[in-house]
């Protein structure tokens, strides 16, 4: 048997091995998939590779076998769909690690073929008003962002465990620290305000990574923080720390993160129960099917939400039965009509006019995803409850930018996900008023101890709320307001380019606009632009519908006919991708030196694509040595170096 010294040392090296693997990953940092550039190649690849890896531990096949990575409560609401010979799973905590991530091998053969039993971002391929053509596995079973980071340290950590045994991360062996000391005191607390702010960007995690480009090794650009944010160093030490604590500890830090929150959000826990999720889409999945459970004899229920909704906040309330769902318009610049939703709720709940139907809530973005537009949630919350509804929103794309005071605006139901918020590490919340959840005391514990099993996750959360508060929200919301007109008015300039929404940054209507920007390039392909923008220039963005397809085909002019041939088309041709939209989405991260980096490049790329390129331009576009062939071999060399650092073994 193992003598004690011994197993702490190990204890002790292992998780050191650990955090320089998970601190490799945050230095390339961006979401899946669906992103351009180098630093979501990078994700991809470790995410991907992290199924690999728990296949190999497992011993399946990967032609017969799928690894799906859930919360505690979806891996639950999953397997119980599943025959308990076809799945085998592993999870975090049974290793000591308290990441809140469950890996299903899943063999394919056993996997549901209808609607997934939770519904969002990524489990949508394509969608209408009255449609939905679903991902195959495993993205239809991975609603909303995965807790990504922490599938890459499980992936290492599995790796780590097969060599040197599977108790190398029990009993962590770290000083112990207390709540208040991870939470708000670090190496920044001196600061505050706009001087905080410029000290915490010094500490952005990937901050000046050099990437291969045509104009040679360039600092990578990321303007892709709407997708997921990268993290900053404060945030990642409450991680580290919070993982090395024993459990006392680690449910202190998760109470007093209820606390900021409350704080954070206007929401006195008297009157607000915070509920730590996975992310936003399990969130409102969670509202969605407690409001299924709610009848009233002679009434029908209406859910009323809108066209300017994130798939996160449309899908769930189709799904679930017994309920009907309105949508509101919007009009050109993204702004609900509401005179619109007053009527709607006049005539359903005070005149009667659609028989039993009655509107019982109504669901609508904060801020849109796509055009960036804040809607006047204290109106849209007195309309409601003028006419007995609730109010829930989405605030993904709203607690990273501006202040929120829930009583104040009188929000029932408000959703968001950390890693939205720079704290990417897999957790989110759904803050809800007293009693009208409706789940039996043990579901409502699974459905907590889902959420605080990622102790880590909250509090990154928790960190990262308290340097927001310390720097101001007014202070923020200044500063992106600057850099998103200085991106606005530069590509104003530029030939051929559409900018969606508002784009007068003279407009009052302005100010009402976020940090983020949806244009297109007169009759070319957002993929190939995108594209070209991490080959010549280093600088990652995103392409396509955003998870928002009925608005993007609604900015677009996508009529029914164009819509149904889509639809033929992504289901004979999976892979092939549909014309959709740039975005650029600014954090607090981003500089001004790189909106103008941004312009200089796009600027050259479109004068090349719309034909319109001086011959003078010509020879500065031309003097770089390296071609886009040779540029995209580097960045395939680039990923599987970065990929490598991560998962190798020292």
């Amino acid at each position: 048997m193992e003598n004690q010294p011994d197993l702490k040392n190990k204890t002790y090296q292992s998780f050191e091995e650990l955090e320089r693997g998970v601190h490799s990953a945050l230095e390339t940092y961006s979401n899946v998939h669906r992103g351009s550039g180098h630093f979501s190649m990078v994700t991809t690849h470790l995410f991907e590779q992290a199924r690999n890896i728990i296949l190999e531990y497992l011993g399946l096949s990967k032609r017969k076998y799928v690894v799906i990575f859930c919360s505690p409560l979806s891996a639950e609401k999953l397997t119980a769909k599943l025959d308990v010979e076809s799945y085998m799973v592993l999870a975090g905590i049974d290793f000591g690690l308290a990441l809140g991530v469950r890996a299903l091998a899943v063999k394919r053969k056993a996997l549901p073929g209808s609607v997934p039993f939770q519904s969002g971002g990524g489990t949508a391929r394509l969608m209408a008003i009255n449609w939905v053509v679903w991902e195959s596995a495993p993205d239809r079973f991975e609603a909303g962002t995965p807790a990504i980071i922490n599938i890459i340290a499980f992936a290492k950590a599995i790796r780590m465990i097969k060599q040197y045994g599977s108790n190398i991360f029990q009993n962590p062996v770290s000083e112990k620290i207390n709540a208040d000391e991870i939470l708000y005191h670090d190496e920044l607390e001196k600061y505050s305000g706009k001087e905080l702010l410029d000290e915490l960007r010094k500490t952005l995690i990937g901050r000046g990574v050099q990437v291969p480009a045509v104009e040679g090794k360039k600092a990578f650009i990321n303007f892709d923080y709407a997708a997921s944010a990268p993290t900053f160093l404060p945030v990642w030490n409450a991680v580290r720390q919070t993982w090395n604590q024993p459990k006392q500890v680690q449910k202190e830090i998760i109470q007093e993160v209820r606390s900021v929150c409350a704080k954070m959000l206007g929401a006195s826990q008297a009157d607000y129960d915070i509920i730590f999720t996975t992310n936003t889409t399990e969130a409102i999945n969670l509202a969605a099917e407690s409001l299924s459970r709610e009848s009233e004899e002679d009434i029908e229920p209406v859910v009323l939400s809108s066209l300017l909704e994130h798939s996160s906040n449309d899908l769930p309330w189709r799904m679930f039965q017994n309920h009907t769902l309105l949508r509101l318009s919007i009009d050109k610049e993204g702004f609900f009509d509401l005179n619109e939703l007053e009527k709607h709720l006049l005539e359903y709940n005070h005149e009667g006019k659609h028989g039993k139907k009655r509107i019982w809530l109504v669901a609508v973005s904060g801020a849109s995803n796509v055009l960036g537009t804040y809607n006047n949630l204290a109106e849209i919350s007195r309309i409601v409850h003028k006419y007995g509804a609730r109010l829930l929103v989405d605030a993904a794309q709203l607690v990273a930018h501006r202040k929120i005071d829930m009583e104040r605006l009188g929000i029932d139901y408000l959703a968001f996900s950390a890693h939205k918020v720079y704290a990417p590490f897999g957790s989110g919340a759904l803050v809800v008023k007293k009693g009208i959840l409706h789940f039996s005391s043990a579901e409502m514990e699974l459905i907590q101890s889902s959420g605080e099993e990622n102790a880590g996750g909250i509090a990154a959360l928790g960190k990262v709320l308290v340097l927001l508060q310390r720097i101001g929200m007014d202070v923020i919301q200044k500063e992106e307001q600057a850099l998103t007109g200085r991106m606005v008015n530069g590509l104003a300039q530029i030939e051929g380019v559409k900018i969606i929404g508002v784009s007068d940054t003279a407009s009052p209507k302005f100010t009402e606009r976020g940090a983020v920007v949806a244009f297109s390039l007169k009759d070319k392909i957002s993929s190939g632009i995108a594209n070209e923008l991490a080959v010549q220039g280093g600088i990652g963005i995103r392409f396509g519908c955003h998870c928002a397809h009925i608005l993007v085909k609604n900015m677009l002019g996508v009529g029914p006919k164009l819509e149904q041939f889509q639809r033929i088309i992504v289901t004979v041709f999976p892979r092939l991708q549909l014309p959709g939209v740039l975005r650029i989405s600014l954090g607090i991260g981003n500089s001004e030196e790189e909106i103008d980096t941004f312009i200089r490049v796009f600027g050259e790329i479109a004068e090349e694509k719309m034909g319109t390129k001086s011959n003078r331009n010509k020879v500065i576009y031309q003097k770089p040595g390296l071609t886009k062939t040779e540029v995209k071999k580097q960045m395939k060399e680039f990923v599987n170096a970065a990929a490598e650092k991560v998962y190798s073994r020292i």
